[in-house]
């Protein structure tokens, strides 16, 4: 493609994503549908006015690094701390059950391989813990008792799932389910999830010092970048996913992380909060194109819409996603009203579950049929939640309010 024709293209992705993703969010609807929906409708499925060429790919690439480093910025361990056992119910039952569910009727009811079952069930164990945050805080509901336990198992299944990603990426690049290779690459994981903390604060010490006598603009932007592609690379020669390295900068430079056993080495307030506010223009530049890119990458008219197959495919999936994630909540001793808004709150898949199904895309694990099953999942997952949480609130808001109060 030529350079002006590549530029034409990038300006209706990023154009076409921003006016979708706003209209996504006035309908009450997270902008991520609005930015998937640009894809689909730029892309093959619709118009097919923009291909998913290899240089899209390159910076949808950067787009999920850098979406996984706000999610690791953004995770609060205390709050999992704090919430304690019911979070960790609510988030191992929530992250057990879709894997296992979803996994049997992949490899029992739809006969699919094993390694197809194991990708479909590591989809629909996500949760997006930026859209259950963005929904509680609309709702003024963050600080409240069933907010902090579903923000402390969302922290817990978004490592949860950022480890099981590492495994399948494994299994994809080597071609089949392996414990030794599962081994590994926990080990690996392990070892990398000890030094980078480590090696990211020292390394943020080395950046203030520098930020503070630097009297040319963008120093932090620039080094926050290297430092999560340095990571990237890093984890990739560690064996393990570059996919990780985004989201271990992220936890390790986060305000909130702390080290095991109580050794704290604390980022400075001020600088923290700097980091945030330079990185997240960036953030919000790369990762819109990822999920165009999701959507590019989607052909809908490949697929026999009259055949049955792909409903009852889709109708089981979204059955097991929504109903995994409740039983999960139902398992804690709290108010039962306050049980199915936990329930709901973590049921959206969003960004998360998107990187899953386009691992498995890209991998060459899932066909074009599968793929659309997964995303259809993915959509209702994420679209339907905050819609059910406002209406639900809006009903037993008073009651729910009252049996939380002291």
């Amino acid at each position: 493609m030529e350079t002006h024709d590549f530029f034409l293209h990038l300006l209706i992705i990023l154009l076409t994503a921003r006016i979708l993703a706003e209209l996504a969010t006035r309908l009450g609807s997270p902008s991520v549908m609005g930015e998937l929906l640009a894809g689909v409708v730029l892309g093959p499925s619709l118009f097919g006015w923009v291909e998913p060429m290899e240089a899209i790919k390159l910076m949808a690439e950067i787009g999920i690094l850098l979406l996984l480093f706000e999610v690791g910025l953004e995770t609060d361990i205390r709050k999992l701390m704090r919430t304690g056992a019911k979070s960790v119910v609510v988030a191992l039952a929530g992250f057990l059950l879709p894997l296992l569910l979803g996994f049997s009727l992949g490899y029992w009811v739809f006969d699919l391989t094993l390694l197809v079952s194991l990708f479909i069930g590591g989809t629909l164990t996500a949760t997006s813990i930026g859209i259950t945050v963005r929904v509680l805080s609309d709702l003024r509901r963050q600080q409240a008792r069933e907010g902090q336990i579903v923000l402390g198992a969302a922290v817990l299944d978004d490592i949860l799932g950022v480890v099981l990603l590492a495994l399948l990426y494994e299994f994809s690049i080597g071609g089949g389910v392996s414990l030794l290779n599962a081994g590994k690459v926990m080990a690996f994981v392990g070892a990398f999830f000890f030094i980078a903390p480590v090696a990211a604060k020292l390394i943020s010490l080395v950046i203030m010092r520098f930020d503070s006598v630097s009297t040319i603009p963008g120093l932090l932007p620039t080094t926050i970048v290297s430092l999560v592609l340095f990571f990237a690379w890093l984890a990739h020669a560690l064996g393990a996913p570059e996919l990780l390295g985004g989201f271990a900068a992220g936890l390790a430079l986060s305000r909130r992380f702390f080290l095991p056993l109580g050794v704290a080495l604390r980022t400075e307030e001020r600088f923290a909060h700097r980091i945030e506010e330079q990185m997240r223009p960036i953030v919000h530049l790369f990762t819109p194109i990822f999920f165009v890119f999701v959507g590019l990458s989607l052909n809908l008219r490949e697929i026999d819409w009259g055949s049955p197959s792909i409903w009852l495919f889709s109708a089981s999936m979204l059955l097991v996603a929504v109903g995994g994630k409740m039983v999960g909540a139902m398992l804690i001793r709290e108010p039962w009203l306050e049980r199915w808004v936990i329930g709901m709150a973590m049921v959206p898949r969003g960004e998360v579950g998107l990187i899953f199904a386009e691992l498995g895309r890209v991998s060459g694990i899932f066909d074009n049929e599968t793929y659309a099953g997964m995303v259809i999942v993915i959509a209702l997952t994420t679209l339907l939640p905050p819609f059910a949480m406002k209406w639900f609130y809006g009903r037993y808001g008073e009651r729910i309010a009252s049996l939380t109060r002291p």
